[in-house]
């Protein structure tokens, strides 16, 4: 076993999350293009094509390709941590010439690009250690337009599940038609400010055919995707619905002074891909 298997399979995950949209984001686009008229209908049906297009000649599906965020679920396995992380990077620099991807990693300051996708903290790879053997890798590529509307309130206590609703709807409401809609909103609930913003973007890893296991939970999904569907933004930010297409929760305890609520939004590009790498080598692509 070495960093190479790794590396070639961020590139083989990078190109199958720029090209081929997952089937739960693709249903819900289809569904609501059925459903929708005048130009919000037109857009979505745009959208579809663009994916169709993108799937069959293996190119990616929008010009930003934005920033590859890397989960790693790691059990027993003859690599250590610093190592897969570095594989990882690895082959988000060969990603960027083999797939390829637009270089979108710059100093925050001088705006410096090295022209790979790689730079300080980047790409980011989140290592969390689980029972079990071998290793599972999720990338989740972020584009500016949805990443730029992110936001964070630490609200009273008392604010409630109400508070928490309200944020995320005023959240949505002003970031209008920027990220790119129809989108799906992400919500982390709990912890401490970094925990919560984490969770929102964790969040977007999930299905949208899918709810949290925690009744309170699911029902604030529930009651935000209702409020958020037809805000009135609609496809592309030019009006009709959806504007949301799912809304997702994560939540961690937090300090009974505290109540920190973090928003990431993704835009209808839900661009993700997982892999399975068992100890001896063999690699399993997952439905996502």
């Amino acid at each position: 076993m070495n960093g190479g298997l790794i590396a070639g399979t961020v590139v083989e995950l990078l190109r199958r999350a720029h090209s081929r949209l997952p089937s739960d984001v693709v249903s819900v686009l289809e569904a609501a293009a059925e459903r929708a008229d005048g130009r919000a209908r037109l857009h979505l049906r745009m959208i579809l094509d663009d994916l169709r297009a993108s799937a069959e000649e293996a190119v990616p599906m929008c010009e930003d390709t934005g920033t590859p965020v890397f989960y790693v679920d790691l059990g027993r396995f003859p690599l250590p941590a610093s190592d897969i992380a570095a594989a990882i990077v690895d082959g988000v620099r060969r990603a960027t010439d083999e797939v390829p991807l637009r270089s979108n990693a710059v100093h925050p300051v001088n705006r410096h690009d090295a022209g790979d996708n790689t730079g300080r903290w980047t790409p980011p790879v989140h290592i969390l250690p689980v029972e079990g053997d071998g290793l599972e890798i999720t990338v989740l590529a972020k584009g500016a337009g949805s990443e730029n509307m992110s936001a964070l309130a630490i609200l009273p206590p008392v604010a409630g599940v109400e508070g928490i609703k309200s944020f995320v709807l005023d959240t949505v409401v002003a970031a209008g038609g920027n990220p790119c809609p129809p989108v799906i909103v992400g919500v982390g609930v709990g912890g401490t400010s970094d925990v919560a913003m984490a969770l929102a973007k964790r969040a977007l890893l999930r299905r949208i055919d899918t709810f949290s296991e925690d009744p309170v939970i699911s029902q604030i999904e529930a009651d935000l995707r209702r409020a958020l569907w037809d805000l009135g933004f609609g496809p592309m930010g030019l009006s009709g619905t959806p504007t949301v297409i799912g809304v997702k929760v994560e939540h961690a305890h937090s300090h009974p002074a505290s109540l920190a609520v973090g928003v990431n939004i993704q835009c209808w590009a839900a661009r993700r891909a997982s892999a399975r790498l068992s100890p001896d080598g063999e690699i399993r692509f997952l439905e996502v």
